[in-house]
């Protein structure tokens, strides 16, 4: 078995204690983390070594940020859509793991339909799609997560006939998802769980979490030999209900997948 999270932790040394102690509490072989806002220099990897996880990661200071702790050292890792130096590689960082590469994404969250943030968004669908085709094969084990700051459906968020034109739900944003989607992914949570309303993330405001008005944008997916043996996977509802909570929740999976 094959326990996959991911967590957009929103500062990762504001959380530090909350991860530490799902980590020590769940025990998956892989947690990927997203938004952690901090510099490389200061990022705390000895609290991870110490919980018995290898630790990857770029980062900067307020913004951005990928993480991947996995409990026995990968195969490899790779940061950015490119080698070399790549401004992309605090969005998106990749971890062989038992032979499955996991590439851990932070989608841009587009700002504000008309902008160019919002086309640099829809743009970095299209790019990842072409670095899968670059880097992975459809017909073998893969997984894509992270916060991939898309509702892909309706019922992914709260409210859809009043989020036609965010950034996270748009018609464009959307079918930008779909076709990175596309090259041969499939979404663990919606297979296993085609009609169920489960959102993973809440805004701070107006007690959205109390009213349950939320979001699905944080997303396990995998090629189709992963998502055949998926066997579950769920939000963690306590690591955003916890005190000093990220605005996201933990989304994890488990694979009947032994490795090679």
């Amino acid at each position: 078995m094959m326990r996959i999270a991911t967590w957009n932790i929103n500062s990762v040394r504001r959380r530090l204690p909350l991860v530490v102690d799902w980590l020590a509490a769940n025990k998956p072989d892989v947690l990927c983390l997203q938004e952690t806002k901090v510099p490389d220099g200061e990022f705390p990897a000895a609290a991870f070594i110490g919980a018995g996880y290898h630790v990857a990661f770029r980062s900067m200071k307020g913004y951005n940020g990928v993480a991947t702790l996995t409990r026995r050292e990968p195969e490899s890792v790779f940061y950015g859509f490119c080698a070399g130096p790549d401004s992309e590689d605090v969005r998106i960082l990749e971890t062989v793991m038992d032979g499955v590469p996991v590439v851990n994404t932070y989608v841009p969250q587009g700002y504000k339909i008309g902008t160019d943030k919002y086309v640099f968004k829809l743009e970095w669908f299209h790019r990842v799609r072409r670095y899968f085709s670059e880097r992975l094969d459809p017909t073998m084990p893969a997984i894509w997560l992270g916060d991939l700051n898309v509702a892909p459906e309706p019922i992914d968020v709260y409210h859809p006939e009043h989020r036609v034109n965010d950034p996270d739900f748009h018609v464009d944003a959307r079918e930008a998802y779909r076709y990175a989607v596309g090259w041969g992914f499939i979404d663990v949570f919606r297979k296993l769980y085609p009609d169920r309303v489960q959102y993973t993330y809440w805004d701070y405001f107006r007690n959205a979490f109390g009213h349950n008005w939320g979001w699905r944008i944080d997303h396990i997916l995998a090629t189709a030999p992963l998502a055949a043996v998926c066997r579950t996977c769920d939000v963690d509802l306590e690591t955003r209900r916890a005190a000093g909570a990220s605005d996201h929740a933990v989304v994890w999976a488990d694979f009947d997948y032994g490795g090679h």
